[in-house]
């Protein structure tokens, strides 16, 4: 401040009024004026210590404005954790999709596995069935083929023997089979 108004008085004993040799320090010299309406404003700017006021209010801006920054910086510091935290469970998240889509996948070639075993021994119980059925059938129709042999004999047996029989040589069949019998049970 002090240099502000060795300044101001500088200036005012280097006007051009000083310079053409009038009178400065007359009330009619507006430049003598302007200097002590000055040097009054200064004087009670500094009596009402507004300097002070001023770089108290500067200085409190100031604060406030380090306070921001600071707490700018410490949310900063924050987001940056919360973001790395949140990145490590999204990469942790990853990672258990990842093992429950392999496990996922595992388990369905095994599934696929299974069934196509299931689907195999299916095949070969349905095939041994039917083969069984076959065999059975087959072994059905010789048995049925062979009896029925058997009755077409019997039956071409009976009239060929009916043809050739007479009473004396059925007499002595029955007392033949009689006697096979007899000697059977004895």
């Amino acid at each position: 401040m002090k240099k502000l108004m060795i300044a101001a008085l500088l200036s005012a004993a280097a006007s051009p009024a000083f310079a053409a040799g009038d009178v400065f320090f007359s009330l009619k010299n507006t430049d003598f004026v302007v200097l002590i309406a000055f040097l009054i404003f200064v004087g009670v700017l500094l009596y009402f210590k507004v300097p002070a006021k001023v770089g108290e209010m500067l200085d409190g801006r100031s604060n406030a404005i380090k306070a921001e920054l600071d707490e700018a910086k410490a949310l900063r510091e924050e987001a940056q954790a919360l973001l790395a935290s949140y990145e490590r469970k999204q990469k942790d998240v990853q990672a258990q999709a990842d093992r429950i889509v392999a496990s996922a996948k595992e388990e369905a070639a095994n599934a696929a596995t299974a069934a196509k075993d299931d689907i195999a021994a299916s095949i070969t119980r349905r095939l041994a069935a039917a083969e069984e059925q076959i065999a059975s059938a087959e072994a059905g129709a010789v048995k049925a083929v062979k009896d029925q042999a058997v009755t077409v004999a019997i039956g071409a047996a009976q009239d060929v023997i009916a043809k050739q029989m007479d009473a004396k040589t059925s007499n002595a069949l029955i007392d033949d089979a009689i006697a096979t019998v007899e000697a059977k049970l004895h």
